[in-house]
């Protein structure tokens, strides 16, 4: 089968269009399989970066930017880099643009210390570049950026004074200063009643010693008194070391052990003096006897006659005798 002409130039037109895409598309830094690690930034000004510019680490190229996109309000940059092989990240570390006036701007991305790594689609914290008029100066006199550098300092440090003293803080500053002389004016009059107390012949402090040297010359007068008494106290102390303690506490265990005993039998009623406490019995005999001497001694007392006559002409007295004792108004036990 022949092919024609047509053909031929139709199907290499397509492939040179194909090619074409490819190739600018791989110059855009894109990639056809897009397998990549992705990586993103934020920054206030990406300072000329564009896409396909290159990404580095320690001088190296490693990946290169994919695209830019600031949105709508444009107050902050999204930068996205696509890297071209497998890189540790450490999570500290930093992405700065580092603009150039004779290459091309790119992307520098300082490595951390961490021991844990950025992962697929995070975000990179961001640090501002110096300019490239900065960089172009330290490049041409070091020691002249570095002046930069200090003036640039100082005028922070002047834009911070001037914030400090404002109109308020200078009358703040003002009340500071006034309650400082109230407050040296008050040291100095403690200082003064300081050295009042600390006058060898009125102060205080001197008068106190002077007690204090009285106190300890009538310690050192009594001494004598003291050795005698700590003496005392040893010998006290010896004598009740030398003392059976042991012993004497065994002699009272047995004591109260007896006494325990004791107690047991007179609350039991198997001894006597237990019967005679527990018992009621003798009580009752008791008092059923005190009950009948009553009633004797009260029929005595009512019909004398009948025990005793005196007449010698009167008659026995042959009434019945007293079953019950006369009422006793000291309300004796046997009352009824």
């Amino acid at each position: 089968m022949k092919i024609s002409n047509e053909t031929k130039i139709g199907a290499l037109t397509s492939i040179a269009i194909v090619l074409l895409i490819l190739g600018f598309n791989f110059l855009k830094g894109k990639s056809f399989t897009d397998k990549n690690l992705h990586f993103f930034a934020r920054f206030d000004n990406i300072q000329g970066l564009n896409n396909s510019n290159p990404v580095v680490i320690n001088g190296k190229q490693v990946g290169t930017v994919s695209s830019t996109d600031g949105g709508r309000d444009m107050r902050q940059i999204i930068v996205s880099m696509r890297m071209s092989q497998v890189i540790d990240i450490p999570d500290n570390s930093v992405a700065i643009i580092n603009p150039s006036l004779l290459g091309t701007t790119s992307l520098e991305i300082k490595l951390g210390s961490s021991n844990t790594f950025y992962k697929d689609g995070d975000t990179i914290s961001t640090k501002g570049a110096a300019g490239m008029f900065d960089e172009a100066l330290q490049r041409i006199d070091p020691v002249l950026f570095e002046v930069k550098k200090a003036v640039t300092s100082l005028d922070s440090l002047l834009i911070a004074v001037n914030g400090v003293f404002n109109e308020s803080n200078k009358n703040n500053f003002k009340g500071i200063m006034e309650n400082l002389n109230k407050t040296t004016a008050s040291l100095a009059v403690t200082a003064s009643s300081l050295q009042t107390m600390m006058n060898n012949q009125t102060g205080s402090v001197a008068k106190t010693m002077d007690n204090l040297n009285s106190f300890t010359g009538t310690l050192a007068k009594n001494s004598d008194n003291m050795n005698q008494t700590f003496t005392n106290l040893n010998k006290a102390s010896s004598n009740f070391a030398n003392l059976d303690l042991q012993k004497t506490m065994a002699n009272l265990e047995a004591t109260a052990l007896q006494l325990n005993l004791l107690m047991a039998k007179m609350n039991s009623q198997s001894g006597t003096l237990g019967k005679l406490i527990n018992d009621p019995a003798l009580y009752n005999n008791l008092k059923a006897t005190s009950n009948k001497v009553n009633t004797l001694i009260d029929d005595l007392r009512t019909h004398p006659k009948r025990y005793v006559s005196f007449s010698l002409f009167g008659k026995k007295d042959k009434s019945d005798p007293l079953k019950t004792p006369d009422y006793d108004s000291l309300d004796a036990p046997y009352k009824h």
